[in-house]
């Protein structure tokens, strides 16, 4: 389904962001090669769990895009913003953020 998405967006030289989860430690609600589409209205195809995490790299997304960068970016779900949004895990997420 992404990779249809993304070949429709190269078809119609359009833009999005790709977000890959590249490594996880600890507990995470998803894994390294865990993919999400990111349109610059701030649509998203899939997900990379969810939650303040996921919510968090869609704005990185949108930055990268409106600079027109791929980055790195660290996620935490060890912090009190997670414990305070209910969040059981307890790991670290980095994902690159590739502008296609």
């Amino acid at each position: 389904m992404i990779l249809r998405a993304i070949c429709k967006v190269k078809e119609e030289k359009s833009a999005a962001v790709l977000v890959t989860i590249i490594a996880t430690r600890g507990s995470t609600p998803r894994k390294a090669g865990t993919k999400m589409l990111v349109y610059p209205d701030g649509r998203m195809l899939g997900t990379i769990g969810g939650g303040c995490t996921e919510s968090e790299a869609r704005l990185q997304a949108l930055r990268a895009l409106d600079e027109n960068l791929s980055f790195t970016h660290h996620l935490s779900l060890l912090d009190e913003m997670a414990a305070d949004e209910g969040m059981i895990c307890g790991g670290t997420m980095e994902v690159f953020i590739q502008v296609l």
